[in-house]
This record gives C-alpha cells, sequence and structure tokens, in this order.
C-alpha cells in the first residue's frame, strides 16, 4: 500500500511539472511615458526576441499621454510585421501617438476607468497643427482601424474633431472613449482587471508571462537623444569646429568635433531620424570647411555654406522622415540651445583668460609707448619718393623691389600689373604705399 501511495504521488508530481512546464509564454512590453525616439527600437527588438523565444503572444502594456508620431508608425509597423499576435493593453490612457500604437495590435483590452483617444495632432505650442498634417494623421488611423477590423469613422473622429458620427461625438469635438463605450462600441475586445484577466481573455490562462527591459544599448542611445543631452553634443561639435577654424590646424578642438557630432549623428542614425542624407550634408559641410581652413584665407563663401550644410544637417538629423511642427520647433529649440550653451563657453572662457594661470600668456598685459623708444620696426623715411618695380600684381597689396631691397607694400585702392613702375608715397613702419608711375 505504502508502495502505490508513493507512486502515486510521483505520478502527480511528475505531471504537475509536465503542465508547467507546456504552460505558454507570454511576453510583456511596457510602452509608458512619452513615445520618444529610443521606444520604437525597444519594441521592435522585444518582439522579435518573443518570436525567437516561441512566445504564444506579446502584450503592450499602454500607459501614455502620446508623444512623437513618427516613433509611434515606427511601433506600429513592427507590431504589424510580428509573425505572432501582439494585443495593446490600455492601462488606463492611451491617448495621441499611444492610441496608434494599441489600434495597430491584434486586439485592444482596456482595464475598468481606461481612456484612448485623442490623437489631433500639435505644434509645439500645443495648438492644433495645420490641415495637411491632420489630413496625413487621419488617413493613417483610418488605415490601421481597417486593417484590424475596427471602425475607420471612430478612429478618424479621435484626430479630427470635424468627424462626426451620430450618438457618439457631436461636430467640433474630439472622440476619446471611456473602457465602457470603447467595449460597446466594438473597437475594443473586453474589458480586464487586471493581468490575469487579461490572458484568460486572449486564450492564455495561466501563461508564464516575461517582462523586457532596454538593453544597455538602447539605454544610451535614448540618453544621447534626450532633448536635455542633445544640445550638449551640437555644442561641443560647434565649440570643436570654431576651435579649428581660428587655429588652421586639426587638433583637439577637431577630435572634440568629431566625436560629439558621430555620437550626435550615430544615435540619430540608429534611431532611424537620420539617413544618409544628413550624413552626406554633413560630410560636404565638413569639406566646405576645411577647404576654407587649409586652402582658402580667411572665412569666406566655403566658410559660410560649410556652416550652413552642418546646421542644416543638424536640424534634419533631429525631425525625422516625416516631421511635426512640433519636431520642428523642438529641433529648432535644442539647435538655439546648443548655440546659446556655445556663445555662454566661449565668453566665459574670454573672461578667464586674464586670471587664468594657465593660459593667461595668451594675452599681451603689459604695453610699450614710442615716447619711450620702442618701436615696432624703424622707421624708413629715406624709402619715400624712391622708384621700383612691382614684383607681383598689386591686389592691391603684394610684392616691389625699390633700390635693391624686395618689400612688401600695397597700393592707395587701385590695380597695378607685374612689371609696372611704383613710387614710395608713404612708409610708416612696415607698411608701405606705392603709387604707379607713368
Amino acid at each position: 500500500m505504502r508502495r502505490w501511495t508513493s507512486l502515486t504521488l510521483a505520478l502527480l508530481a511528475t505531471s504537475g511539472l509536465t503542465i508547467r512546464a507546456q504552460a505558454p509564454t507570454v511576453f510583456r512590453i511596457p510602452v509608458s511615458g512619452v513615445v520618444e525616439n529610443g521606444l520604437a527600437p525597444y519594441v521592435a527588438r522585444s518582439i522579435k526576441e518573443a518570436e525567437a523565444a516561441g512566445a504564444a503572444a506579446v502584450f503592450l502594456d499602454i500607459d501614455t499621454p502620446g508623444g512623437r508620431i513618427d516613433a509611434a508608425e515606427r511601433i506600429a509597423d513592427a507590431v504589424r510585421a510580428a509573425r505572432i499576435p501582439v494585443y495593446g493593453f490600455v492601462n488606463p490612457r492611451a491617448y495621441s501617438a499611444g492610441a496608434l500604437i494599441a489600434i495597430s495590435t491584434n486586439g485592444i483590452y482596456m482595464r475598468p476607468g481606461a481612456v484612448i483617444g485623442a490623437a489631433t495632432p500639435v505644434d509645439g505650442q500645443g495648438t492644433k497643427a495645420s490641415e495637411k498634417m491632420v489630413s496625413a494623421m487621419r488617413a493613417e488611423f483610418r488605415a490601421m482601424a481597417e486593417q484590424r477590423g475596427l471602425d475607420p469613422k471612430l478612429a478618424e473622429a479621435m484626430v479630427d474633431e470635424n468627424v462626426e458620427i451620430p450618438g457618439v461625438v457631436k461636430k467640433g469635438q474630439l472622440l476619446t472613449l471611456s473602457t465602457n463605450e470603447a467595449v460597446r462600441l466594438k473597437f475594443a475586445k473586453a474589458q480586464v482587471a487586471d493581468e490575469a484577466a487579461l490572458l484568460r481573455a486572449i486564450g492564455h490562462p495561466g501563461a508564464q508571462v516575461v517582462t523586457t527591459e532596454p538593453n544597455w544599448a538602447e539605454g544610451i542611445v535614448r540618453f544621447l537623444t534626450n532633448p536635455l543631452v542633445a544640445p550638449l553634443l551640437l555644442s561641443m561639435g560647434i565649440l570643436g569646429l570654431v576651435i579649428e577654424i581660428k587655429t588652421g590646424a586639426f587638433g583637439i578642438g577637431g577630435m572634440l568635433s568629431l566625436v560629439s557630432l558621430g555620437l550626435f549623428f550615430g544615435s540619430s542614425f540608429i534611431l532611424g531620424l537620420a539617413g544618409w542624407e544628413e550624413v552626406l550634408l554633413l560630410g560636404l559641410g565638413a569639406i566646405a570647411l576645411a577647404v576654407e581652413v587649409f586652402v582658402l584665407p580667411g572665412f569666406g563663401v566655403a566658410g559660410v555654406l560649410g556652416a550652413l550644410a552642418i546646421v542644416a544637417s543638424m536640424v534634419l538629423a533631429m525631425m525625422g522622415a516625416h516631421p511635426s511642427a512640433g519636431d520642428t520647433a523642438q529641433a529648432l529649440a535644442v539647435l538655439g540651445a546648443s548655440l546659446f550653451i556655445t556663445m555662454a563657453v566661449i565668453y566665459a572662457w574670454l573672461r578667464h583668460l586674464p586670471n587664468s594661470g594657465r593660459f593667461s600668456g595668451l594675452l599681451l598685459r603689459g604695453a610699450v609707448h614710442k615716447s619711450q623708444g620702442f618701436v615696432s620696426s624703424p622707421s624708413r623715411g629715406d624709402l619715400v619718393g624712391q622708384d621700383g618695380v612691382a614684383v607681383t600684381d598689386l591686389r592691391p597689396s603684394g610684392t616691389a623691389r625699390v633700390g635693391g631691397e624686395r618689400l612688401d607694400v600695397v597700393t592707395e585702392g587701385e590695380y597695378v600689373a607685374q612689371g609696372s613702375r611704383v613710387q614710395v608715397v608713404q612708409s610708416d613702419g612696415y607698411r608701405h604705399v606705392v603709387r604707379a608711375v607713368s
């Protein structure tokens, strides 16, 4: 009898282990906070991990006030391309870009008291975007709803307050649905109280839930593209360029600029904001500045065009492929902040120079005067009135041979061809003024 009891208990334990081992796996991907650029690659990578692990399904745990539309579109594309079902769990709000993400899933489930909608695009000041942008978003929501078998008019009404649905929303009001309203209108599949209820609703009760987290690389990229960090990278990049232009040689400034701009553009390239067009524009700007520094004297057309190309590439790299007015305003704000930081650093550095023990040698502290017998060059009054020959073209500066000496001269403004006879009319230190002799 004891043997049969032990055998029964062993069989029950083995059966329990088998059932537990065969329990399906469901991946949970949190979509919380503002929808920003770094969120898209994290969600796409998490879905691929779930597919590779043989998960039965994935659900997005959504709690967001909205954010960037281009980031939401990339998340929606990853959801629609998934080879396993991806569900949306509105817990408790999915506004704006969050609504687009929820609609892209295979089914929307909402907890009690949740809301979804209010997706009209706005600019940087919070006002409604242009009709062109609203029309594009309306079409995006309509197409997404049609693909998922949802009422497209409800999706359009979330974007445009001019869409009227009798008994649901009046013209002039933007549609936002509560849990009960969304379930009644069949926009959401069901109301679920918690995660366990959600698993039962999607047909995987008792499934093992695996929650994904951003990895270190995604964390670094999201850090580098943060609106507070991006201006610092741009500021260091611009400061490095200024140092290179002033020194006329490649050194610490060039390395600082390369590293800072490399981090800025590299992170944007990974997130899909910057493409080869922005990289090419940056390269052309760098080439133009290099020509200005190493080939052409001073700062002229090449330098201006190079600076404009680099600034344009920076702004485009922060806007993405389909920027809204808010994205453009944010990009310009980041650029303005970086320029302000750059000017502040340069001003503080110049103010600190006189009191700096390390850099004070760059400034001349004392002065000597002619009355004390100090002159920068000997007086050459003997040259005035002497004739000579222009060794080079004088445009108006150049070289002339006067009395057997080779001198740097300048005319009174006119052009004098090489080989012409000239006469010294003024000699003040190193400055010798000549005039053509007929």
